[in-house]
């Protein structure tokens, strides 16, 4: 149920042939800013009077005069100038609340016109360990693609990983010069890490990776080693066949502890035979020209093109990309292809999608929209991004979450109870410390950068994925002590909100569709945590000045009711965010 399109629907329904433009008018109904003037507040009544010639209260009490509010509301108050106050009734409340609990949803509805969507996130390159900066891609779209499926939408995810570039070059490199063989016998998957970050440190400050630098021997000797694998040197070709397997496992395994997921795993290479087709076809419609021996598409004539294929015939990213376009279009026939990428590619993307529009795949009824979902970037303790070779920091990812789950075993000591024998340390660590990393990234404004601070990260109280955890268990608990388990708990017991914090509580249950479809519009997981941390805190209030286990015997059952709806919002909520419970902490 979302209460916020009820209160709009009735106000469409009073503006219409009455007021002008009334979509607009009654999308100004608003969760109210603060709860004692009400739950929502319907704004429209200041523009109305503007382009109806009436002052704004005159507005207001017309259009009250036309809405039906009597079954759903106490009766509306006009503020100031014209602002409408709108509280529900309880009997309306406790209503929705018994629909909720007995329903799989908890009242939430899919939607009614489900859209079919790609969404491509994480991409790391295969041939090295993957560090911080993949986090905040991978764990911002597997909560994207959880949030869109369970709203209803047919969701497609896509790990465009690079398993064809310079990073392959290096490790080809390693392989000739610096291998352990008995070291890549007993691991092959940290002699390879070991190789990779070997060579790397031998690359001279400051040359560019991916371009290669023939000031640089080293860094040319791999640039060459990637030169002769896309040429289809045999040698190379076996290595890189050798090499994958070992690669995709160590990038597999974070993956799983992650709880992250994809449908398709297709990296560049699986896009290498189609490249020079791209730029054929790109050429014979007259998007691309040659320039100084490269081909490139100039978005503008005073910028630099977007090369597609340079000087020395090598491909670029941007002509993957577009091979990748026109297949996912082929085979996924989408309506929308997101991609969840670090907002310092907002160029890249500018010019691939301009490109896709003038290829004629995107830009039609039946093309997809892209869009690029941009993100900041995860920094230090000295405000500058966390990088994979300063030292300064824990940047290899793996490392990160272990070091995540060693302060949250920690903590779990300092903190365990009596009866600690009932609890697995390790479920807890891992469940508590991984749930932290990924909340506290998640709670972020995905478009803003944030400082990684273990302490915030882990706290036990405020907006954090242990409190959120705790809130859970704590409401677990209840009921246990209740002696009812969830799956026996009546949920057809009449729900009573006999108390400011009993309402306040059910308001927020209610509002979770409001806020998951808001979540979506905006590809933002943060509207997400907020909600959780509103509902934490409506349930700390109830918790406090509402006795449950002690309640009277008429209000027993509908306390009880109300934890556990309390426990499955935070449940599913965390779980949107890829983030899981324990029962006991």
């Amino acid at each position: 149920m979302n209460l916020l399109e009820v209160l709009r629907g009735r106000f469409y329904q009073a503006l219409l042939g009455w007021a002008p433009d009334p979509l607009t008018a009654s999308a100004l109904v608003k969760p109210a800013t603060d709860s004692k003037f009400g739950d929502y507040q319907a704004n429209a009544a200041m523009s109305l009077g503007k382009s109806m010639g009436k002052p704004p209260r005159q507005v207001a009490e017309e259009l009250l005069a036309r809405l039906q509010w009597d079954d759903i509301l106490e009766k509306p108050e006009i503020a100031g100038p014209g602002f409408i106050n709108l509280k529900f009734r309880n009997d309306y409340l406790e209503g929705l609340l018994s629909q909720a609990a007995n329903d799989d949803r908890i009242g939430i509805a899919k939607v009614a016109n489900p859209r079919r969507i790609v969404i491509d996130f994480s991409g790391p390159n295969v041939a090295k360990p993957m560090h911080v900066g993949h986090l905040r891609s991978t764990i911002l779209g597997e909560s994207l693609a959880r949030l869109h499926r369970f709203l209803g939408h047919l969701v497609i995810t896509d790990n465009h990983l690079g398993d064809w570039g310079t990073q392959f070059g290096i490790l080809l490199y390693g392989y000739r010069n610096k291998l352990d063989a008995e070291n890549l016998k007993k691991n092959p998957v940290a002699e390879l890490a070991r190789l990779y970050v070997e060579v790397r440190k031998e690359f001279k400050t400051g040359s560019d990776e991916e371009g290669g630098d023939k000031s640089d021997p080293v860094q040319d000797a791999c640039r060459l080693e990637t030169v002769k694998l896309h040429q289809g040197d045999e040698e190379n070709l076996a290595l890189w066949n050798r090499f994958m397997p070992f690669c995709l496992e160590e990038i597999d395994a974070v993956y799983r502890r992650l709880d992250v997921h994809f449908d398709h795993i297709l990296g560049e290479s699986h896009y290498q035979p189609m490249l020079a087709t791209v730029v054929e076809d790109l050429l014979s419609l007259g998007i691309a020209r040659e320039s100084q021996g490269a081909v490139g598409v100039f978005i503008t004539e005073e910028g630099a093109p977007a090369l597609i294929r340079k000087s020395d015939g090598a491909f670029t990213y941007t002509t993957t990309d577009l091979a990748t376009i026109d297949y996912r279009i082929r085979e996924f026939n989408p309506t929308e292809i997101l991609y969840v990428v670090d907002s310092r590619q907002h160029l890249h993307f500018h010019n691939l999608f301009e490109t896709a529009k003038r290829w004629g795949r995107t830009g039609t009824e039946s093309g997809p929209r892209l869009v690029h979902v941009p993100f900041g970037s995860v920094l230090g303790a000295d405000r500058k991004p966390i990088k994979t070779r300063d030292g300064k920091a824990v940047a290899n990812l793996d490392q990160l979450l272990d070091e995540a789950v060693r302060l949250a075993g920690e903590i779990f000591d300092a903190n365990r109870a009596e009866d600690a024998e009932l609890f697995n340390r390790s479920l807890v660590a891992e469940t508590v410390g991984i749930g932290a990393v990924k909340y506290a990234d998640l709670s972020q404004n995905r478009t803003t950068d944030y400082v990684f601070s273990w302490e915030k990260m882990l706290a036990m109280d405020g907006n954090t994925a242990a409190y959120m955890q705790y809130a859970y268990a704590r409401c677990q608990s209840i009921l246990r002590k209740a002696g009812v388990s969830p799956e026996a708990l009546d949920t057809k017991a009449p729900i009573s909100l006999a108390t400011p914090e009993e309402r306040a509580l059910a308001i927020q249950i209610l509002r979770m569709e409001e806020i998951l479809l808001a979540g979506a519009s905006e590809l933002r997981p943060n509207i997400i945590t907020g909600y959780l941390w509103d509902l934490a805190k409506a349930y700390s209030g109830f918790f406090q000045n509402c006795p449950v286990i002690k309640a009277p015997p008429a209000l027993l059952p509908s306390r009880l009711l109300l934890c556990h709806l309390v426990a499955r919002s935070l449940k599913l909520g965390l779980d949107l965010l890829g983030i899981q419970v324990i029962e006991r902490m």
